[in-house]
């Protein structure tokens, strides 16, 4: 290909991607007309469909795309072949529209005729065929780069939304047209959960900070020589402070640096944002004025997945980033809203926060990342496992940095709905977002056939997390959202199982939308009730949570055998004052309490599965419709489907395994480290149809706890949760009772 067709065409290209689209078309228009039927004449045409679409000129998008149906290439007929019936059918709902809008306005009219309304280019704005990304992994190339140097990509490719392919009934339920202030919340809990969660990230810091300098100095007195560094004996608090710090000052442009390095963010143009939400531009600077900051700078990153999150230090330094699924799957009075929520969290100042945990855990995920990807480079092997274990260390380090940040990222969604709903009037609009979002997560989960890097890596910040989405989101249309729902907002204990989630659970939120939208008196989107018996039982609950009364019971008994060993000592009658005055023993009885907890819940945990009967996929909404139902609630279930999960080393701690069924997405747990002498491993099944026999538990995230996992062609791995959870009671039996003895 001539040097300079291939400039112009990646000139145009970028111009298309950046919303520079008369750029694009000066540039495309020369490669389109020049290069005949070659490979680089079919993107260019394609790119000239999407930038004459966005720019309203449907004449000219139809006639290349009748040309494009004549091309060689399968996959390019039939993408033409969609974008003209979709293109033709814009434009005869556009000629009733007008011919109804005529009699009524003249004005209206006379723009229909000179074809420069905004309308009709809000019509092709709102056509995700032409602008939503490749469905791959390699989400920075765009849909033209890769349709035609990559037929395939053609197929997976799809001319509407998820939901509009799920054909889901909306209300579209009104918006407040006066409406008073809500009552001002009290912020303190909010900021105080800020602080323990930056005390909780020192000490997080510290502690690793200590076992690496630790390690360090063991290793080099080790090896011959060599020293200990005697600086690593000091105390690192100062340095960990300094970290800190120096990461909340600088946190806006090191994450500027990471996402545009890691997840290929660019700047969003007001232009582009304008033409997909004129509302958003109009919330950010009305709320903007009224509080005299400086507009947030807008950041995109190409993600087929609605993501959005808010990053910064200040209110002049925040950034809102957004992704190009969320505008192309959301309407524009739910994309405004959306950015309301981003302002609630700087107005709050949560994101400050939330910034530097972001800035601590990208590049430890970054380190998981790219460990995994050097040991599936490596056959299988005895070089394999150093991968998979520093892998699984990573990705533990990152967890644990994480849920520092935990509580705090619960609690702020309250805040930001309530504020997001005041600033705008429409809570209906958001009740709407939070439900595309989650079935545009599962899709996106579905069609990459395992959980991207970019929604685990940033999920804390999202508006909804991808674990919650993953049910909810993919038995969309199989149930009404009111049923798929109910748990959230009827279960007694919904509250204590959510406890270690990252966002509160969505029929909560939609709950308390609600309740604003009724206080505004209009009508509200979904129509939740609190009106059904729940037969879940206290003791159901308590037998639930055994293990974890078993440690203040521990506690308890320490107490008690420290009161008679005193009373023995004080009337001379035994003297253990040599286990007594070392405190070490209470935490041998808090094992011992443990340990106790789980063999009391262990059987009601695992009931036998004699003879499990098929499940027909219509179970597995029903199971999740259940109100009442909790994780102890072990319900045996056999259902098939399709394994999806991250292959190889990524995957080394099973986090990430999950089962496409007819109806939807449910997780799995496995317990990896106790399947060593199978010959089948478990990342060799991703991909495949699987029948999965286990436990059902209906928790905050619902999941199935693996007992059997076979093939069609009859290969079988067990997944031994029972013999996990006694070998962890015994060990924690022993631990503790040797703890106890030598005091």
């Amino acid at each position: 290909m001539p040097s300079h067709a291939e400039s112009s065409l990646e000139a145009g290209l970028t111009a298309l991607k950046q919303g520079n689209y008369q750029t694009a078309i000066a540039q495309l228009e020369s490669v389109a007309s020049s290069q005949g039927n070659s490979t680089t004449s079919l993107q260019a045409r394609v790119g000239l469909v999407m930038a004459y679409a966005r720019t309203g000129e449907a004449r000219k998008a139809i006639a290349l795309c009748q040309t494009l149906r004549d091309s060689q290439n399968p996959q390019v007929q039939e993408w033409a072949e969609r974008a003209l019936t979709h293109l033709t059918k814009r434009k005869k709902q556009k000629k009733v529209e007008n011919r109804q809008s005529s009699s009524a306005s003249p004005q209206t009219s006379k723009e229909t005729i000179n074809g420069n309304s905004a309308a009709v280019s809000s019509a092709y704005t709102q056509q995700p065929l032409l602008e939503t990304p490749a469905q791959s992994n390699h989400y920075q190339n765009t849909f033209i780069e890769t349709s035609v140097a990559s037929p395939n990509r053609f197929a997976e490719s799809d001319e509407y939304t998820p939901t509009q392919r799920l054909n889901i009934y909306w209300r579209q339920a009104k918006r407040a047209k006066v409406w008073q202030p809500l009552r001002k919340p009290k912020l303190l809990p909010l900021q105080l959960q800020a602080l323990l969660t930056i005390i909780a990230l020192f000490w997080v810091m510290e502690f690793i900070l200590k076992i690496a300098m630790v390690s360090v100095n063991v290793i080099l007195d080790k090896l011959p020589y060599l020293e200990p560094l005697q600086f690593f004996y000091r105390d690192p608090k100062l340095v960990v402070i300094g970290i800190l710090a120096s990461a909340i000052a600088l946190s806006p442009w090191l994450l500027d640096w990471l996402l545009a390095r890691f997840c290929s963010q660019q700047p969003l143009s007001k232009d582009v944002l304008h033409s997909r939400s004129r509302e958003t531009a109009r919330v950010l600077q009305r709320y903007c004025q009224q509080r005299r900051w400086q507009s947030p700078q807008l950041r995109i990153l190409p993600v087929t997945a609605p993501i959005a999150l808010t990053y910064g230090n200040l209110p002049r330094n925040a950034r809102i980033v957004v992704s190009q699924g969320l505008l192309n799957q959301l309407a524009d009075d739910e994309i405004a809203i959306i950015y309301a929520t981003q302002l609630g969290h700087i107005a709050h100042g949560d994101y400050l926060v939330m910034s530097l945990v972001l800035l601590l855990t990208l590049p430890i995920y970054r380190v998981y990342q790219q460990i995994s990807q050097w040991g599936n480079n490596i056959s299988a092997g005895v070089w394999q496992w150093p991968f998979n274990i520093l892998s699984s260390l990573a990705y533990g380090i990152w967890c644990l940095f994480t849920g520092t940040a935990l509580w705090l990222s619960r609690s702020r969604h309250y805040y930001s709905d309530r504020l997001a709903a005041e600033i705008t009037g429409n809570p209906n609009a958001l009740i709407r977002a939070f439900l595309k979002i989650a079935i545009g997560i599962a899709h996106d989960i579905q069609q990459a056939q395992h959980t991207n890097c970019q929604l685990e890596s940033l999920n804390l910040l999202m508006p909804v997390s991808y674990q919650q989405s993953l049910s909810l989101g993919s038995i969309a249309g199989h149930i009404s959202f009111e049923s798929a729902l109910m748990w959230d907002d009827l279960n007694p204990y919904r509250h204590w199982l959510a406890i270690n989630n990252s966002h509160p659970l969505i029929g909560q939120r939609i709950q308390w939308l609600c309740q604003i939208a009724r206080h505004w008196h209009i009508e509200t989107e979904l129509h939740l009730t609190n009106e059904q018996f729940i037969k879940t039982t206290r003791q159901s609950f308590l037998l639930q949570i055994a293990p974890f009364l078993g440690i203040p019971l521990g506690f308890g008994f320490a107490a008690l055998i420290w009161l008679s060993w005193q009373t023995a000592f004080n009337l001379k009658f035994l003297n253990l004052k040599w286990i007594y005055e070392d405190w070490n023993f209470v935490s041998g009885c808090l094992l011992i309490g443990f340990s106790i907890g789980l063999v009391i819940r262990m059987n009601a945990f695992f009931p036998n599965i004699q003879t499990p009967s098929w499940q027909a996929d219509e179970s597995l909404p029903n199971l999740l419709a259940n109100p009442s139902a909790i994780p102890i609630d072990s319900i045996s279930v056999c259902l098939v489907g399709k394994l999806l999960g991250r292959p190889g080393t990524a995957n080394s701690l099973a986090q990430d395994l999950i089962l496409q069924s007819s109806t939807g997405l449910v997780k799995l747990h496995h317990v990896p480290w106790l399947c060593l002498g199978q010959k089948v491993n478990l990342q060799d099944l991703i991909g495949r149809q699987i029948i999965v026999t286990g436990w059902f538990r209906r928790g905050a995230t619902p999941w199935i706890d693996i007992q059997t996992l076979q093939t069609q062609t009859g290969t079988t791995l067990y997944s031994h949760h029972p013999i996990w959870s006694t070998v962890l009671a015994v060990v924690a039996q022993a631990w503790g009772a040797y703890i106890f003895l030598i005091g």
